[in-house]
């Protein structure tokens, strides 16, 4: 074995958003594109010499082949050890919990999260620190700035080393620790929840069908779900991670998940449905003959905490993504919690996570999660569900329509307008920009607007700010349009538009309806449809 130093040159295009870097994977595959972004992830972070560091990812394709690159660069910059999940998976929590019960330096996860996978899909690389949460921004800037005067990497040159045996072994003086990527993450859960009010839902009669989407929480969910909790076999579909997830689309939500949709509204539907993404962070609650949205999901599960071991005590406070419905808000104001608005991105709810500041939070994609790790946390949510239903002891939609009841009905939903050019994306965005100071006394679709604002975000504990956060559109009845760009995508720009109303009589139209005069008011400020060309937007949920 040998170290080599190979001569490059910097490459466009590797500035990591909220969630790391993120390309097709064909971009990753090129030369020394994946390289380049790794021994920039050294520099940034001060160096890897000594370290210890967590390894893994979804299994999407090219996920096998990036970690033994990974792993040969960690050797050649005199890594002392890298912990890397049993055939290089790691699910994007089950690496936040092992960096932080092994006290690890940090960790590299490999992930395009809920994007497609395969040779024609997205690839991706981050960066976590050592709370376990993603890099900050002062972490990505530096790796940022790495990449653009990086003239050379270095490169253990070795076979590649197995990953498919739980032991240790050498790869030149570091040493690689290979693990059982669920053994950890489940023995967390179980000290988490209820276990054995779980196992007496199951063996009731309790119905659940969860769908893992091809992608890496399949092992997690029948490992604890089916093994350990007693769901029936089969419970769990869509189990065998992939590297193309099955040719599907593993983001959880009604449109990609339609299979688990029409099924949970049958008239033999299961009594719960639940739906992960790629890395297994994200999640679709539904129960039968209802979709909770993950606004819905973030407030139902704050209100019902404390029937869950770990929250028994009570919450510390909760926190919500800016775009996320205020929901939790009318929860936390009832409750006498602090609920604190935040930037787009987990890593904002790190720094409120880490000072004890709150308990509970999430994100309207999908995400939600807790102090138990430092990022969101699919099956998390899902095990909290089921915990409240044991204790609760009715169905979900009566779940939900008694939280209405008590605290309102936000309607809520999203409309994306996928794969826009990003010049008009940008046009769009700058003008409604330049006209916010003038909108608010300004009535629209019979609407009225109260206030407008560029939200910008003030760190209660480290005190940085976060500026151009999304463009917020308050009007009458507490009703809102919130308007940015999505960082998430690989090609073109995705200008995500989310639609809030709040309705505390008549709690069970349809979203859609609910919100048809605020959708009316967005197009009528933005002129979206007309700009973009589309008749309607790509996705609606």
């Amino acid at each position: 074995m040998s170290i080599e130093t190979i001569a490059t040159r910097p490459i466009d295009g590797q500035k990591p958003g909220t969630s790391g870097l993120r390309k097709q994977t064909a971009v990753f595959q090129g030369p020394h594109f994946l390289e380049n972004f790794v021994q920039s992830i050294w520099a940034g972070i001060g160096g890897a010499a000594g370290k210890t560091l967590v390894l893994g990812g979804d299994g999407r394709y090219f996920n096998a082949e990036a970690a033994q690159v990974v792993l040969r660069m960690a050797a050649a910059e005199g890594v002392a050890k890298v912990i890397v999940g049993q055939n290089a998976l790691l699910s994007t929590p089950a690496a936040s919990h092992l960096i932080r019960k092994r006290g690890t330096d940090g960790g590299i996860i490999l992930s395009a999260s809920h994007n497609p996978g395969g040779p024609d899909g997205d690839f991706g690389v981050k960066f976590n620190t050592p709370n376990g949460g993603p890099a900050p921004e002062s972490v990505t800037t530096a790796i940022f700035e790495a990449t653009k005067t990086l003239t050379e990497y270095r490169i253990l040159t070795a076979q590649d080393v197995d990953l498919g045996t739980p032991g240790t072994l050498a790869l030149g003086d570091m040493k690689v620790e290979v693990v059982d990527p669920v053994a950890d993450y489940a023995l967390l859960m179980e000290q988490i929840f209820d276990f054995d009010a779980l196992r007496a839902l199951f063996a009731g009669g309790f119905r659940l069908r969860f769908d893992a989407m091809h992608a890496v929480t399949g092992p997690y969910a029948k490992a604890i779900l089916e093994d350990r909790l007693g769901a029936p076999a089969g419970s769990v579909v869509n189990g065998t991670p992939l590297p193309d997830f099955g040719k599907g689309h593993p983001d959880p939500n009604p449109i990609w998940a339609k299979t688990l949709v029409d099924e949970m509204m049958s008239r033999d539907a299961p009594d719960f449905g639940a739906a992960s993404d790629g890395d297994g962070d994200r999640n679709m609650i539904m129960g039968r003959g209802i979709y909770v949205t993950p606004s819905d999901s973030l407030a139902a599960l704050a209100a019902n905490a404390s029937l869950i071991p770990a929250y028994a005590g009570g919450l510390k406070g909760v926190a919500r993504s800016m775009p996320t419905s205020r929901a939790l808000d009318r929860v936390a104001a009832d409750m006498g919690l602090d609920c604190y608005e935040t930037p787009t991105g987990w890593k904002f709810f790190g720094n409120l996570l880490d000072s004890g500041r709150i308990t509970l939070c999430g994100e309207e994609s999908a995400g939600t999660g807790s102090d138990h790790v430092r990022e969101k946390d699919g099956l998390w949510a899902v095990l909290a569900w089921l915990n409240i239903l044991a204790k609760r002891d009715m169905p979900v939609k009566a779940l939900m329509e008694d939280h209405w009841a008590r605290f309102g009905r936000n309607y809520y939903s999203r409309h994306d307008y996928e794969g826009v050019d990003a010049t008009i994306a940008n046009a769009i965005m700058d003008d409604l920009r330049t006209r916010l100071p003038d909108l608010p006394g300004q009535e629209v679709n019979g609407l009225t607007i109260e206030a407008a604002d560029e939200f910008a975000y003030d760190d209660p504990v480290d005190g940085s700010r976060t500026e151009a956060q999304g463009l917020r559109i308050d009007l009458t009845g507490g009703a809102r349009i919130v308007l940015r760009l999505s960082g998430t995508g690989t090609v073109g720009a995705t200008i995500r538009v989310y639609l809030e109303k709040v309705d505390t009589q008549v709690l069970d139209r349809d979203a859609q309806d609910a919100l048809a005069d605020v959708v009316a008011a967005a197009e009528s400020l933005t002129g979206l449809r007309v700009k973009t060309g589309r008749a309607a937007p790509d996705v609606i949920t």
